[in-house]
């Protein structure tokens, strides 16, 4: 703990990612790359979590407690928070390190996705798609899990589609 200025009426305590670990302090001293140091910490700590989890600080004698790490989330081990997938990946159920890239034919569009969404009709997704991409002017598709382009399926004679058609239109008289 440390307390700044003159007339204090109490100490505060260390926030996170910062450590005191002498009396009398007027300050707290940053910790270091790959240290621990949770709110309060009169000492940094070593990176002990296994990868899967991450630390969080829960008794006095200030030895991180290693949690799993929450589904959407990937957590490589060692002091660091959890990290949330991205677009286009997703971590189904809590203790997993990485994040898996939604398969070809589905995509996710949000961060801390816990599953991926089928495509949609009239577009594709690639592996690890984060949004359908339509397919193109003179193609069309009404399945749902297209995904590459060249799936898409080509309009026939007679007919044409604009981009992102789900059905081919056949060309008016004239």
């Amino acid at each position: 703990s440390f307390a700044n200025g003159t007339r204090n009426e109490a100490c505060e305590l260390c926030p996170e990612g910062y450590y005191q670990d002498q009396p009398a302090a007027a300050a707290c001293v940053r910790c270091a790359a790959g240290k621990f140091c949770p709110v309060g910490s009169s000492r940094e700590l070593d990176a002990q979590c296994e990868a899967g989890t991450y630390a969080r600080l829960t008794d006095r004698s200030g030895d991180p407690e290693c949690l799993d790490c929450p589904a959407g989330s990937s957590c490589g081990g060692g002091a660091a928070p959890p990290s949330e997938c991205s677009p286009g990946s997703f971590a189904a159920t809590a203790g997993l390190s990485e994040c898996a890239s939604c398969a070809g034919g589905t995509y996710q569009g949000e961060s801390n996705a816990t599953s991926c969404l089928p495509c949609v009709e009239g577009s594709y997704c690639a592996e690890g798609a984060s949004a359908p991409l339509p397919c193109d002017a003179g193609t069309y598709s009404d399945k749902t899990d297209l995904t590459d382009a060249s799936e898409c399926t080509d309009a026939s004679p007679g007919h044409f589609a604009t981009t992102g058609s789900t059905e081919q239109t056949a060309c008016a008289k004239g």
